[in-house]
């Protein structure tokens, strides 16, 4: 494993450490066997920040997401698929039938969380409908078996006709949704359904003759069908995945070469991430699934050198990826646009997708580091705090025309919202051997299941807007000896992600650790801070995190963000928004880049929050400067009061906006 060595303050000393430094009171030795999950049904969230996201995603976003598949035919396509009911297939797109599965898989692990019986009993429903819909042979797609001819432009004449026809897409939502369903309740109404089909698509697609050489079109099914091998340990499922990852960029069957969807070189030449953005997180997610069941550090090669490009290059501050409304994807290197950013919902799902499975590849915190950017910022701005209404793109400056809707023709985002807010949990721990990996502060409790036996964790802390975090540990033997590993989070380094791509503007702060109230030093490496004992039942390790207001620069090359900057605290991105002006607009207005904030405490705004105030500057209409004073709010709650403007990177002078304006 490698050491990512990083600066960091402890006890007022600047001192650069990694490896094995004397820790507590046992030496650290890393392990080399896998991290493994920590199943999202072993944690238990009850903070002020998640679990009220949480609880609304299961009691408004699930049921009106399911009510909206009802009111638009998605139900109906099943039934008449299954003869249970005549009619026209309804829908606009052949991946309609991927809703219903993001929101059964979404409500699954709700059930797992809080168990509803009413819930419990619609979800038999829907899967009832899905079953009866399935050809005898374990084919799966609604609109092809419903011969809806209006669709033809997608899946040509017959099933597996054309590469975009996102048969397979619906294949793995309905693999994903099976395994979720499985787990939460025991169930194996569906997931037998899933192994139909999985079986089905198996012998359809390989190497061998007679078979279909091609890649999976819109990849999902790839991670799908290693998350069923995991499952059920049938090695075919896992062998099928890695032969559509091999297939990709191969282009033998007449396939133009195409970026659009990473089918335009193999996976292993390629090094820039490129095409659309959803596509390319759900591609490279399902790599480091293949690569890490068969150990293939080729493929793990690969993907990091994507990462790195993505990281560096083309990831916006808020963890969103995908500049281009054009192919909902990814622009040229550095091309960031504010005001056109697509940043789509889905997209910021399927980073902290990939994120997670290069954290589990590794160890590295950075991988961490960057799905937490996107699970604070990019993932749930697409989302109202009522938990009804959603954004598909999430733009960086808006003029007021953004506004969040109940459903989309393409609904792709709505259901995929439910599915993850429900599946938060997960990425809060891991595990290597019996040592113990803290990736997320989130108040509440987790039964870590270790070879040594139980470990309770319990967090006690007001993250994301306090940086006081109490871990109390209660190991189910006395006296086991194991690492807790605690990720040291990029926002308390020089940059916010780990690349030149963004920079603070200050230096540094120091975070202090204690244990049963005495101040420790840690072993540091791969950004975590390493507290390696014998714990005993009780013992407390309190982390203090220092939650400064830090201002943000981009990169020269980042032309859309020169001569201005961003604001972040802790893992918040912050933005102005014009109901919080006293004029009501943003365009006018100035932050200095050495401006100094206040931070105020708002627990009736937004859901609860912590408000900035800082000194700025406002051009008026005769293009004199006034001071005025500033009010930021976390992006992620931005266009919960009505249509806004909005703004993130905020001009730094009054000659630089002026200069803006002057352009316009």
């Amino acid at each position: 494993m490698k050491n990512i060595f990083r600066l960091t303050t402890i006890g007022g000393a600047l001192i650069l450490s990694a490896g094995l430094a004397a820790c507590s009171s046992e030496e650290y030795v890393p392990s080399n066997e896998p991290i493994r999950e920590v199943p999202f049904t072993q944690v238990r969230l009850s903070d002020a920040f998640w679990a009220p996201r949480i609880e609304t995603n299961q009691t408004v976003s699930i049921p009106s997401a399911f009510y909206q598949c009802e009111k638009n035919g998605r139900f109906d396509n099943f039934a008449i698929a299954g003869g249970l009911k005549k009619g026209e297939h309804q829908g606009d797109f052949p991946f309609d039938d991927t809703d219903p599965y993001k929101i059964i898989e979404g409500a699954s692990y709700s059930l797992a969380a809080h168990y509803d019986a009413r819930l419990d009993q619609y979800l038999d429903s829907v899967i009832a409908l899905i079953a009866a819909a399935q050809e005898e042979d374990g084919y799966l797609t609604t609109c092809v078996t419903n011969r809806c001819e209006r669709l033809s432009g997608w899946w040509g004449t017959h099933r597996w006709e054309k590469n975009n026809s996102h048969e397979l897409y619906n294949s793995g939502h309905l693999y994903e949704a099976a395994v979720a369903h499985y787990q939460s309740t025991g169930k194996r109404s569906l997931l037998d359904v899933a192994i139909k089909n999985a079986d089905l698509v198996c012998r359809t697609f390989g190497p061998e003759e007679g078979q279909i050489h091609r890649p999976g079109g819109h990849p999902i099914v790839e991670m799908a069908l290693c998350k069923l091998y995991k499952v059920t340990g049938d090695e075919k499922y896992l062998q099928t995945a890695k032969y559509f990852v091999e297939e990709t960029g191969r282009c033998t069957d007449g396939r133009e070469p195409n970026s659009y969807s990473q089918d335009h070189k193999p996976i292993l030449e390629q090094d820039e991430i490129l095409g659309h953005a959803v596509r390319a997180g759900y591609l490279y997610s399902g790599v480091a699934d293949v690569a890490a069941l068969s150990n293939d550090t080729a493929y793990q090669r690969a993907i990091t050198r994507i990462w790195e490009n993505m990281v560096s290059k083309k990831i916006y501050i808020t963890g969103g990826i995908g500049s281009r409304p054009e192919w909902e994807g990814f622009g040229d290197n550095y091309q960031l646009p504010n005001r056109s950013a697509y940043c789509e919902t889905c997209a910021a799902i399927s980073n902290v997708y990939w994120n997670y499975r290069m954290f589990l590849a590794t160890g590295d915190a950075k991988y961490a580091d960057v799905y937490e950017r996107a699970l604070y910022n990019g993932v749930i701005s697409g989302v109202s705090l009522s938990g009804d209404k959603f954004f598909y793109d999430n733009p960086l400056e808006s003029h007021g025309q953004h506004d969040r809707r109940e459903w989309f023709g393409c609904a792709c985002c709505p259901g995929n919202v439910t599915r993850f807010m429900a599946s938060v949990p997960l990425y809060q721990y891991a595990l290597q051997a019996n040592d113990i990996y803290v990736n997320l502060y989130i108040q509440g409790e987790a039964d870590i299941e270790t070879p040594q036996g139980k470990v309770t964790i319990q967090q006690e802390t007001d993250y994301p807007w306090s940086g006081t975090i109490r871990l109390k540990v209660t190991p189910e033997k006395a006296s086991q000896a194991f690492a807790i590993r605690l990720r040291v989070p990029s926002w308390l380094n020089g940059s916010p992600v780990p690349s030149d791509l963004y920079e603070f503007t200050d230096q540094p702060a120091a975070y202090s650790l204690q244990i049963n109230g005495k101040t420790v030093c840690a072993t540091e490496g791969d950004g975590y801070a390493t507290l390696c004992r014998k714990w005993k039942a009780g013992d407390e390790i309190v982390l203090q995190l220092p939650m400064q207001v830090r201002t943000i620069l981009a990169n020269e090359q980042v032309e859309a963000c020169r001569g201005r900057v961003a604001v972040e605290r802790g893992p918040i991105v912050y933005c102005l928004e014009g109901i919080d002006q006293e004029d009501g607009s943003v365009f006018n207005k100035v932050l200095p880049q050495n401006a100094s904030f206040e931070t105020e405490a708002a627990p009736d705004l937004l859901g609860g929050i912590v408000v900035l105030k800082a000194q700025g500057e406002k051009i008026q209409a005769d293009s004199t400067v006034a001071a005025i004073g500033l009010k930021m709010i976390p992006y992620c709650t931005w266009d919960n009061r009505g249509a806004n403007q909005m703004e993130v990177w905020v001009p730094s002078s009054k000659d630089y906006l002026m200069q803006i304006n002057h352009h316009h």
